[in-house]
This record gives C-alpha cells, structure tokens and sequence, in this order.
C-alpha cells in the first residue's frame, strides 16, 4: 500500500490523526441532511479506496485502526456535545472495518457492514438536529427528564442509541462479533481491544442518555410526531431484519 492510497484510506476509514479531518467537517457541518449524507458516504469512499488497492494490508495498520478506535471510543465517554459524540462514535465504528478487509470481507459485504454501521448513527444525527431545534443545543447535563416531558422523543432515542452502541439484534452488533471471531485465530489482543471498545460504547451510550432523559423533566417542548415516531420504527425494524440476515452470514 503507497503512502499516498494509505493517506486517502485513513482519511476516510479513519486513523488517528488523519481521522481528525471528518470530525471536523461533521462539527461545521450544521444542516442534518449534509450530516446524513457525510455519514453515509464517508466509508464508502474509504472501502472504495482499500478495495481497489491490490496490496494486503499490513498488520501494522490493523493494529493502528483498532488503537484509533480505541482513542475515540474512550473520548466519547467525556463528551457533553451530542454532535460531537456522534462523530466520535463514527469514526471509532469506522476504524474497525480495517479488521473487516484485512480478514478477507467481499466487497459487496463490506459495503453493507458500513451501512449497518452508519445508518443509526445518521438516526442519531436527526434526533440531535431535533434536539438543537427545540432547545437551541443538543448538550448532556444542560435539560434533562425528556422521558417526562417528551416521551416519545425518548423512546425513540433510547432505541436508536442501542442500534449505534451495536446491541442485538441490530446489524452493527453482527459487524461486531464478526470482528472477534474472525481475529481471534490470528490476532486475539486485536479480538479482546475490539471487545473492549464494544464495551466502551455501550459505556457512553448509558452515559449519553442519563444526560437526557433522567431528570425532572420540567421543559416545555412539542414531542415528535406519531408520524415521526413511525418513520423511526420503520427504518429501526428494517435494520432488525437486516441484522438477522446478518446472523447468516457470522454463522
């Protein structure tokens, strides 16, 4: 791999320092449905990049991904901004697709273990536009209660951070365990840092909502939609299904 398909590759499945890049488009980046599209296409581009290089990947890079991963998923823990979380998220779940083409994932699979990936987190990214819109900022710790005072909202963050923090039987929890086992026979520190990562994101999603929705929940604020509320529940059971055409494939 040349230095320079190596700096485009880590540019868009993330390696820290390179990484810094995407988190800082997605900050300026106010609109949700620009968001969106940047969560969407961001991995995309970067498979493209690692597919069509002929090369195979050294186990130094392997080893680089998951200790950028590790990084983020870490800083996600301290972080009050939810834009800011969701970005840290995004590019710990992305650097982990290294572990996915190094261990011999097609194409068309690896496309569709990054969709699993970012599709809840572009969920994620409409909640919190949602969020700044009622009351000006998506911060932790700065409203809380929104299971009194919005409970649909609620019900509905609280399913979506459990499809980003890759829970059964959603498809990034298949992308997940696919992971483990698939290093395990030749790289078991890489399985246990990639467990370890898991368990750090479910960390800072229980984190993420103690800061929204404990609370007293004394804001005034109109709920989301019971039309809003399907469109969710729509794309969340989408996801399940997907997730258990997933299970095929680990098993």
């Amino acid at each position: 791999m040349t230095k320079s398909v190596l700096i485009l590759a880590g540019l868009f499945l993330p390696l820290f320092p390179l990484s810094m890049l995407f988190n800082i488009l997605f900050t300026r980046l106010r609109n949700p449905v620009l968001r969106s599209v940047l969560l969407l296409a961001w991995p995309q581009i970067g498979i493209a990049i690692v597919l069509g290089n002929s090369h195979a990947i050294p186990h130094w890079l392997v080893v680089w991904a998951v200790l950028s991963s590790l990084l983020y998923a870490l800083r996600a823990l301290a972080l009050r901004d939810v834009g800011l979380w969701i970005g840290f998220i995004s590019t710990s779940a992305w650097s982990l697709l290294w572990i996915l083409a190094d261990t011999g994932a097609g194409s068309e699979q690896l496309k569709l273990y990054a969709l699993g990936i970012s599709i809840p987190l572009v969920l994620m990214s409409i909640l919190a536009a949602g969020l700044e819109r009622r009351f000006g900022a998506a911060y932790l710790g700065l409203y809380g209660g929104l299971a009194k005072s919005l409970p649909r909202f609620s019900g509905v963050l609280v399913v979506v951070v459990l499809a980003v923090i890759a829970t059964p039987l959603f498809p990034s929890f298949f992308s997940m365990l696919s992971m483990i086992m698939k290093s395990i026979p030749t790289m078991p520190t890489v399985a246990v840092a990639v467990a370890i990562v898991w368990l750090l994101w479910s960390w800072a999603g229980a984190k993420l909502l103690q800061g929204l929705i404990v609370g007293p929940g004394e804001q005034a604020a109109t709920d989301i939609s019971r039309a809003g509320v399907w469109f969710f529940v729509i794309i969340l059971v989408a996801l399940v299904i997907a997730g258990m055409y997933w299970l095929g494939a680990v098993v």
